[in-house]
């Protein structure tokens, strides 16, 4: 019997003791299944809704452009430049576009230097991995949360293309459709991508993860950036950028053959409403769109650009009425442009009574450089870049600085991005803000004009900038493309 008992006790012991050995197996399983699962967490996935609205914002874009711009362009010029003028556009749109995804994506959004990026994305290299079937990652403003790099990639590509095209409205209807390609090709290697690289090239949120390699990576990102200034969806790298290579253009190609002593009034209204409401439809995707996330900022954006565009509009009609008597179909239409593109760099910056001004003072702003300015330059601008684009975007990007206050209701900026921590409205100062918004406002100034000056002498040089005078009395509906916009 006591060997029965201590049979029986041993057993039970070594059963306990199995027992005891295998839950510490199952529980050292478990700790690394958790610390696996963990490690899988921590690298980011894209959200299917953030994607999605990065793909229509980039649909959006493309149809502000094609045909939004290009319709609303078209109906400004004469009938006998109407399909030339959309030609321009929608090819140097195209031109743009893959000139990006050959080099310009890489040039303007990888690592390199404070002005300029690398060749790591060369002809798109590593945004897919065959070998894994997995796509690269771009960073958004969010830690912890990411976009397909390839979506990314494409809305970036519309704005290049449509940045490029604007150009085309300051030297219509007499450049030749040569020259006007050379010219894109040269201007958007050399003026577009070094600015674009140094407003909006960062090393992402996730880089700052403590306070020790903030300086380190801030000062690999581009110059502008580095300075502080803010430019939401693209006041600098987009319009005072395209605005100062029109007015250039304008100077260095010349005026209309019959500037000043003939009639040279739109050709069809209608067309440029359609446009100018097109633009609007679609800026949403280019303003809401740059928040790269579904989001609120989306939200404040998308609304900033629904009430300031509206303001801008109401502000240019008055301004026609207290001037000429009468408020105008093509005042309010461009009262529109000149209102989202004063929005353009604040509007995911500024609070919804900020837009509000920046729209109505953009109304005035824009007609003013339609009417004083235009005369006081002396330029042939045909459809006023500079005008609107330059003067609108200069006011929209100073404003910025005054309106990102959170005094004046606007959501500030991040003040440390190791702990993604918002800028209190007592260390805020507008004056700080605004002379680095100047600094950013002059600098795209100046690198625009020399790069547009020895671009425009390049391509004269090469190919001749302007159509003969035949050619430019005839039109370049016929003369350049052996077409009409028109059966007569």
């Amino acid at each position: 019997m006591k060997k029965l008992l201590l049979s029986l006790g041993l057993a039970l012991g070594a059963t306990a003791a199995l027992a005891q050995d295998g839950g510490a197996a199952s529980a050292a399983v478990a700790q690394v299944t958790e610390v696996a699962a963990a490690a899988v967490a921590e690298v980011p996935v894209p959200n299917k809704g953030d994607t999605a609205w990065m793909m229509v914002s980039t649909l959006l874009v493309i149809l502000m452009t094609v045909p939004g711009l290009a319709l609303f362009y078209g109906g400004l010029v004469r009938s006998k430049n109407m399909l030339s003028i959309l030609m321009q556009v929608m090819v140097v749109f195209s031109l743009a576009v893959v000139l990006w995804f050959i080099y310009g994506y890489s040039l303007a959004f990888t690592e390199g230097s404070s002005f300029i990026g690398g060749l790591d994305r060369l002809f798109m290299k590593g945004i897919w991995d065959n070998a894994s079937g997995t796509f690269a990652n771009a960073a958004t403003f969010s830690k912890g949360v990411v976009i397909p790099e390839i979506v990314f990639a494409a809305f970036q590509a519309t704005f290049a293309g449509i940045t490029c095209a604007l150009i085309v409205g300051a030297f219509a209807e007499r450049m030749k459709f040569s020259a006007v390609l050379l010219f894109t090709a040269i201007w958007f290697t050399f003026s577009y991508l070094p600015v674009a690289h140094m407003v909006w090239f960062w090393m992402g949120p996730d880089a700052y993860s403590s306070k020790e390699v903030i300086d380190e990576m801030t000062s690999k990102a581009g110059l502008i950036w580095q300075w502080g200034a803010l430019d939401f969806a693209g006041g600098t790298v987009v319009h005072i950028n395209a605005a100062v290579a029109g007015l250039v253009g304008s100077y260095m190609v010349g005026k209309r053959i019959g500037y000043g002593r003939e009639s040279m009034a739109p050709h069809s209204l209608t067309l440029t409403m359609v446009g100018a409401s097109l633009l609007w439809v679609g800026w949403f995707g280019f303003n809401a769109g740059s928040a790269l996330e579904a989001n609120g900022f989306a939200g404040l954006a998308f609304i900033n650009t629904f009430a300031a565009t509206a303001a801008a509009v109401l502000s240019w009609s008055l301004g026609e009425a207290l001037l000429r008597g009468k408020a105008s179909m093509l005042g309010a239409a461009s009262g529109a442009v000149a209102g989202l593109v004063a929005i353009t760099p604040a509007a995911g910056n500024v609070g919804i009574g900020g837009a509000l001004v920046i729209g109505l003072l953009s109304g005035f702003a824009g007609l003013w450089g339609v009417n004083g300015l235009k005369k006081l330059l002396g330029a042939d601008d045909s459809l006023d870049v500079f005008g609107v684009h330059g003067v609108c975007g200069i006011l929209g990007a100073l404003l910025t600085g005054v309106f990102n206050s959170p005094d004046l209701g606007g959501p500030g900026f991040v003040a440390d991005w190791s702990s993604a921590t918002m800028v209190t409205a007592a260390d805020y100062s507008i004056a700080a803000q605004v002379w680095i918004q100047a600094k950013a406002v002059l600098l795209t100034i100046l690198w625009s004009g020399v790069v547009s000056v020895v671009a425009f002498k390049v391509v004269d040089l090469l190919v001749g900038l302007r159509v003969s005078e035949e050619s430019e009395r005839e039109g370049l509906d016929i003369s350049s493309h052996g077409e009409t916009a028109y059966n007569r």
